[in-house]
Formats: C-alpha cells, sequence, structure tokens
C-alpha cells in the first residue's frame, strides 16, 4: 500500500485545513438550496412582558410572504417542551424546578430575545419586511436580572413553576467536617468574586436548512451543531413526536462551537416543525446581533470562598457559598455546569482534607446559560486561584511556597477530592516545578526591575489548575472496509479540532493504511444513528478508544475472512502493515484486496471511562501602566499533562486556542445587562471586546505525559484545561504588579478602565468582591 502510515505521537498535519483554505468548506448556510425560503424569528424587545395580542394581517398581506407562525400554532400542534438532559438534586433529594421551555413561549415572555413569531417569506428582506408590519402587544413586567434580584422577597417571578424564582438549592461536601477543619484553623482568607456573564463569538453562527421528501414524508434538518444524535431523540420524542425515521439530522463543517452549538434550541425545531407543514424547503441563519440573545451564554456566578490554614501554612478546609444565575429557561447541559462543574476543580490541585459547597440556583431574565468552554471551571479556579494567592500574603508566604507546600503528590494518586471526584494520575509537584523552570521565574526580579525602569509595574502570576473531563458516551464506532478505502463513522462532531486527522491517524497506525485511504463520517442521525456529540473534552477518549477496539474487530472478522481466501487455518493468519498472510509462506492478502471479495466492517461500543482529569500549571507575566491601566501580557508558559498525545501539533493548537480565549475571560470579555430593565448593553462587538493578536503573547507550552489509568490507551482531555488555568494566571499576575500599590483584589474582567479605577481612588485599594 502506498502511502505514510504516521503513528500515535507524530504531529501530523490537518488534513481537513486545504478544503478549508479553498474555500472548500461545507458549512451550514452555504450548502442551502437555492429554492429555500427565508426564516426570519421575531424576538422580543422586553425582558418580561405579557402577550396582549399578536395582529398577523397585514404581515401576512406582504409581499413574498408565504406563512407567520406564533405561539398560537405551536400550541394548536402539542409541540413540546426543550428538556435539561441531566439533573441536579437538593439536600431532600428533589430534582432541580424545570418549568416548560417551550419553542415559542405561550402568553409570556421571560428574556429579550424570547421568540414571539416565525415568518417564512420568499426572501430574507421580504421577511424583514413583513415583521415590521407584525402588531404586537406587550405588557411589560418588572424584570430581575441578578440572583439576589430574582430571590429577594416580593420579586416578580418568572415562572408559577418555581415560586421564589428558585430553580435548586445543591450543596455538596462534609459540612461537619468542614466546620471542625476551620474550627481548628490558626488562619482563615476570605474572597468574594462576582464573574462576568460570557458571550460565544464563533467564526460561524449558527444557522440551519431543511428540505422535504414527499415521498416517504421526511423532513431532512442540516444545522451547525456539537452534535445530532441527541438533538434527533431530543425532537423527535419530546417535542415534534415523529418517529424518528422521519426526520434526519445532518451537521457537516462547522465553524466553531465551544458549548453553545451543543443545546437544543427552538429554531432547529420550528423549522423542522414548519418544514413539514409547508412542504417546502426552508433556511436560517442567525446574524451576529441576533446572536447574542439567542444563543446560551455561561460564567453569571457569584461566590465567597473561606479558606482555612493550620499554623505550618497547611489547608484544612474550604468553604464555598455560590448564587448562579440560570437565566429564562434550562438548557440542555445547564443544570451541572455551574454546580458540578465547581465541584469537580474546586479542590485545583491541592490537598484540602474538607470542603463544602452551597449554592442557589435561580431563575433571571436574562438568555438562558450553558457550558461554554470550561463549563463551569475558568471561574472556580479563578476563585481558588486567587484565594491561594491571597493566603500566602497574608501569612507570610510567596504564592509559589504556599502552593508548594499543598501540592498533592504522585503518591496521592489517585486522589479522592473532598468534592466528591477522584483524580485520576498526575504528577503535580514536578509539573510546577517544570513551569517555573520553563518560565524562568528566577529572572522574574530584573524583569521587573526593568519595566519599573520605564515607569511600568511587572507582575508574575501563578495557576495550578485542571479539568474533569465529561460528555455522552453512547458511541457505537463502526469501520466499514470498502475496495478502495476506509470508511470510520464515529458520534462526536468536530468544530475545528481536527477531527479527521487525528481519528484517521489512529485508525492508520491500527490498520498499517495510508490517512488518504480513510474518511471519517460525522454528523448524520441515518447513518450513524448512536453518538454523544462532543463536548467535555473527551472526543479522544470517547472516540478514540472506541475506533481502536473497532479496528481491532476489523482485524479479527479479516482473519477469518482471510482464512477463507488463502485456505489456511485463521489460527495461522497473522495481520501487520495493512495484509494477512500465513505465517511462514508467500501467502497474503490485503486489506482492501480482501473487501474487493466481500466487503466487511468492524465495529465497537464504548467501553471505558469518560472522567479523567488533566492538570496543568501555568506562569504569566504581565507589565502594567500605571497611568492609563492598561495590561501587556509579556509571557504565558504552560506546562500541561494531558496524559497519552495522540498528535503534538494539534495539542498545541489546542492550547493556544483555550489559552487566548482564557485571556479574554480574564482581560476583557463581560456580558452586561441593565439591572434595572434587564437589557443587553453588551449585544455587539461594538459593546463585547474580545482578544485580538495584540493582547495575545507568542506562548511557551510544554507537556509531560501521565497515562490515564481510567481508558485503554491513557488519554486524558485538553481542550479546555488552558482554558480553565489562563484567567486565573493573569489576574494573579495583574494583582502582582498592583499589590505594592496597595490593590488586593480585582474581578475579572481586569480591564484598564477597572485598574485605572482602583488606582486613582484615594484608599488605592477596592473591595474584595
Amino acid at each position: 500500500m502506498s502511502g505514510s502510515i504516521p503513528q500515535v505521537g507524530q504531529p501530523v498535519a490537518r488534513r481537513e485545513d486545504r478544503r478549508f483554505l479553498l474555500g472548500r468548506g461545507r458549512y451550514a448556510d452555504n450548502t442551502a438550496p437555492d429554492d429555500a425560503l427565508a426564516v426570519l424569528f421575531v424576538r422580543s424587545p422586553h425582558a418580561h412582558a405579557r402577550i396582549v395580542g399578536i395582529d398577523r394581517e397585514a404581515a401576512l398581506a406582504a409581499p413574498g410572504v408565504v406563512a407567520i407562525y406564533t405561539a398560537e400554532d405551536t400550541a394548536a400542534d402539542r409541540l413540546g417542551h426543550l428538556p435539561a438532559i441531566v439533573e441536579i438534586k437538593d439536600e431532600a433529594g428533589e430534582r432541580h424546578r424545570e418549568p416548560p421551555h417551550l419553542p415559542m413561549p405561550v402568553g409570556k415572555v421571560r428574556h429579550v430575545g424570547d421568540i414571539v413569531a416565525m415568518i417564512v417569506a420568499e426572501t430574507l428582506d421580504q421577511a424583514r419586511d413583513a415583521a415590521e408590519l407584525l402588531a404586537i402587544d406587550y405588557e411589560e413586567l418588572p424584570a430581575v436580572v441578578t440572583v439576589a434580584q430574582a430571590l429577594a422577597p416580593g420579586a416578580p417571578v418568572l415562572h408559577e413553576q418555581a415560586p421564589g424564582n428558585l430553580m435548586c438549592r445543591w450543596g455538596k461536601g462534609d459540612a461537619a467536617a468542614t466546620d471542625a477543619a476551620f474550627a481548628r484553623a490558626a488562619h482563615v482568607s476570605r474572597l468574594s468574586i462576582r464573574s462576568p456573564r460570557q458571550i460565544v463569538h464563533y467564526l460561524e453562527t449558527r444557522a440551519a436548512w431543511s428540505t422535504y421528501d414527499m415521498g416517504d414524508d421526511t423532513v431532512t434538518l442540516t444545522l451547525s451543531s456539537q452534535g445530532v444524535q441527541i438533538l434527533h431523540r431530543l425532537i423527535c420524542e419530546k417535542i415534534l413526536h415523529v418517529p424518528k425515521d422521519k426526520l434526519r439530522l445532518v451537521t457537516q463543517d462547522v465553524g466553531g462551537g465551544f458549548g453553545p452549538k451543543f443545546p437544543l434550541y427552538a429554531e432547529a425545531v420550528l423549522i423542522a416543525w414548519a418544514t413539514r407543514k409547508l412542504s417546502r424547503s426552508l433556511r436560517w441563519s442567525c446574524e451576529r446581533s441576533e446572536l447574542s440573545v439567542a444563543d446560551t451564554h455561561a460564567r453569571d456566578l457569584v461566590a465567597s470562598a473561606e479558606l482555612a490554614l493550620d499554623r505550618d501554612g497547611r489547608f484544612l478546609g474550604l468553604r464555598v457559598k455560590a448564587e448562579a444565575n440560570f437565566g429564562a429557561y434550562i438548557s440542555m447541559f445547564a443544570p451541572t455546569i455551574p454546580t458540578t462543574g465547581l465541584a469537580k476543580v474546586i479542590s485545583g490541585l491541592y490537598r484540602i482534607p474538607a470542603i463544602r459547597i452551597d449554592f442557589d440556583c435561580a431563575f433571571t431574565n436574562t438568555v438562558p446559560v450553558d457550558a461554554i468552554r470550561g463549563a463551569g471551571k475558568p471561574e472556580t479556579l479563578f476563585l481558588l486561584e486567587r484565594l491561594v494567592d491571597i493566603a500566602a500574603h497574608e501569612t507570610g508566604r510567596t504564592p509559589a511556597d504556599l502552593r508548594r507546600l499543598n501540592l498533592l503528590k504522585r503518591e496521592d494518586m489517585p486522589y479522592a477530592s473532598p468534592g466528591g471526584y477522584t483524580y485520576d494520575a498526575s504528577d503535580c509537584a514536578r509539573l510546577f516545578e517544570d513551569a517555573l523552570a520553563t518560565a524562568d521565574s528566577a529572572g522574574f526580579a530584573a524583569r521587573r526591575a526593568a519595566s519599573e525602569a520605564r515607569g511600568l509595574r511587572r507582575g508574575l502570576g501563578l495557576s495550578c489548575h485542571l479539568h474533569g473531563t465529561g460528555g455522552i458516551a453512547d458511541e457505537h464506532v463502526v469501520v466499514q472496509v470498502e475496495p478502495d478505502r476506509l470508511i470510520a463513522r464515529l458520534g462526536t462532531q468536530s468544530q475545528g479540532q481536527g477531527h479527521e486527522t487525528v481519528f484517521s491517524q489512529l485508525l492508520s497506525a491500527a490498520l498499517g493504511v495510508p490517512m488518504e485511504r480513510i474518511e471519517i463520517s460525522q454528523g448524520d442521525s441515518r447513518t450513524i444513528p448512536r453518538g454523544g456529540g462532543t463536548g467535555g473534552s473527551s472526543s479522544t477518549i470517547i472516540s478514540g478508544t472506541t475506533l481502536k477496539r473497532a479496528a481491532d474487530v476489523v482485524i479479527q472478522r479479516g482473519r477469518d475472512l482471510a482464512a477463507e481466501r488463502l485456505e489456511a487455518a485463521a489460527s495461522d493468519i497473522v495481520f501487520h502493515d495493512g495484509t494477512f498472510e500465513v505465517v511462514g509462506t508467500d501467502r497474503r492478502i490485503g486489506l482492501f484486496e480482501l473487501a474487493v471479495h466481500n466487503p466487511f466492517s468492524g465495529d465497537a461500543e464504548f467501553a471505558d471511562r469518560i472522567d479523567t482529569f488533566p492538570t496543568g500549571v501555568m506562569v504569566c507575566e504581565v507589565e502594567v501602566d500605571p497611568e492609563t491601566g492598561v495590561v501587556r501580557v509579556d509571557r504565558l508558559t504552560a506546562m500541561a499533562d494531558c496524559g497519552v498525545v495522540l498528535n503534538p501539533r494539534l495539542m498545541a493548537g489546542q492550547m493556544h486556542g483555550g489559552m487566548a480565549l482564557g485571556l479574554g475571560n480574564g482581560l476583557m470579555e463581560q456580558a452586561t445587562y441593565d439591572e434595572a430593565t434587564g437589557q443587553l448593553l453588551s449585544g455587539t462587538l461594538m459593546d463585547y471586546a474580545m482578544p485580538r493578536a495584540d493582547n495575545v503573547p507568542s506562548f511557551r507550552i510544554e507537556t509531560m505525559s501521565t497515562p490515564s489509568p481510567n481508558n485503554f490507551l491513557g488519554f486524558k482531555g485538553v481542550g479546555e484545561l488552558p482554558t480553565n488555568g489562563a484567567p486565573a494566571a493573569v489576574a494573579n499576575a495583574v494583582l502582582d504588579a498592583l499589590r505594592p500599590l496597595g490593590v488586593r483584589h480585582l474581578d475579572m474582567p481586569l480591564t484598564a478602565h477597572k485598574i485605572w479605577q482602583a488606582l486613582n481612588r484615594r484608599s488605592g485599594a477596592t473591595p474584595a468582591g
């Protein structure tokens, strides 16, 4: 067989990039049929209002308008609720409250952006003209934006099914043990934070288009998503109540996902529903300004933490009290994002014997929240790592020395954290020391002096962080052997991670087949009915391990077929380099040659554990201009333990992207609501800042490999790890620079304006949160 056979661990270049660079990517909005009708969703301009009435008459008479649908129509067809697929329970064992989240709300809107009508027209401009003629009568109601507002006595109630706007009171950890730890503490450090809400601005906004096959009464919906199988099941079983063979979901190339393209949205449901009603193709693409009120947000957390230390500086216990803002409805994965997301990593890389966590979770008149890269963990580690720095200074130690004293050791693994999770494998102490050495922390004093000579303040910040991989492991991989190629069908979904490359590389190494003769197929509910999509940094864990098992089955089944063709016993057949041969003879047959006579396949189901805990340490150096508050990130060094690395080049790409996103979290990104009206004040890129090239330094990335014992290939996830660590690292660096000037703490984002304000207050310091 001609072509290269890369091995696991080689830095193979991405296969998919050629077609992307040549403009041949197949993104949802680019592949819609020309004759598809345009769809426009009319959204509420109010955060909280009763819908008194909708007059469609003038809009329906407008040129080109085909149909206008409202909640009256969806209710008549009994469209169901968009459910969460995870849950949390309070201490009495009661499930979280989950009021109906209908495709179009009946009688009342609960956030700016709630869908009140769907206009279908020949062109988008005609749909826009019709929207101007649609007469909607609202009775505006008072809104609540923060958890404190929502849970206040007498607050306006969003849902009658959630009295007092309480979604759940959730707790975890041993309260008695934690109280006992604090009772014997020599010192307690405290910190309160408010983590800003964030919005993902992917290059490709969400989009969908549909076709209808009259012959078999089937709707095909092509959409930008992070996996079609879960969405397909929910739409068919819970919302449209149609047989699964009457709806097909397809996702092709995706221009960024980061979490918000995973949940089920009303737009996809409504397009699939209306397609069958009209027997016509439809298309919709979310506009950039629409995205901010249509796609799920994340990270809206208020939290206070207390860290107990003994006289020697060892950590004894940790208490966290938090308020999680879930927005107007419960999104698909939302219940566990701030809650168990925090619990997974709140002990960091440290031995903290006792931990107690308490959450108040509430509904507000804001866009629903769900996962964004990191899924509850960046804000958690910001809280912890800032608190460790504060504790170090309050007890007369350096941040590095206090961390050294409390870091987990290699022999502690596997480590059962008090948060209820078991960390699988890592050498935290070595990771820490290697990071400091790689970052040349010994030379920091000289660099600080050089900065001060130029009138700038230099700071160094540390972040010891980890990630707990997750996801849905309903994976069934099929590897089909054809005469000219292998086709691997997987239930995960690439959104830019390079799945075509890494999975081809893994299969090529397993079967001795050149990568160019391997096709990776994802994103089709008809040909790949099972799968959990991609989220939680687990694609390689789920699809990678299952793909290797399927490849082993290909060899087993191929051996039996080869024995027939070569007229030998199967026990005498060996396989290597893509060829079956009879031991001790020159009789052999290649994998593809065998398939000429009889195409065959191998398949496997996921058989390992999803959970792994990749770990990392970041060292960040910044310069702060005290005259303007402007921060320049000068150095950012990352040491990461990602287990067995399948492709170092793609791993580095994931690290780069995650670090850049984390710097945006720490320094500039913030979705801001008017707390009186519920209006989003940062709905466009004129108001929502994101990192640009000059905000990001040249990264230094090094890795070590401690294989995970939780899957047979030793993989760990990597995609979210750097996003978890970067906000804390840059924040600690900025606060290290400002501490001599009397600034104890600042919340994210650490903008120039916020820093300038802190430096120009008479007291020279800011409150702790």
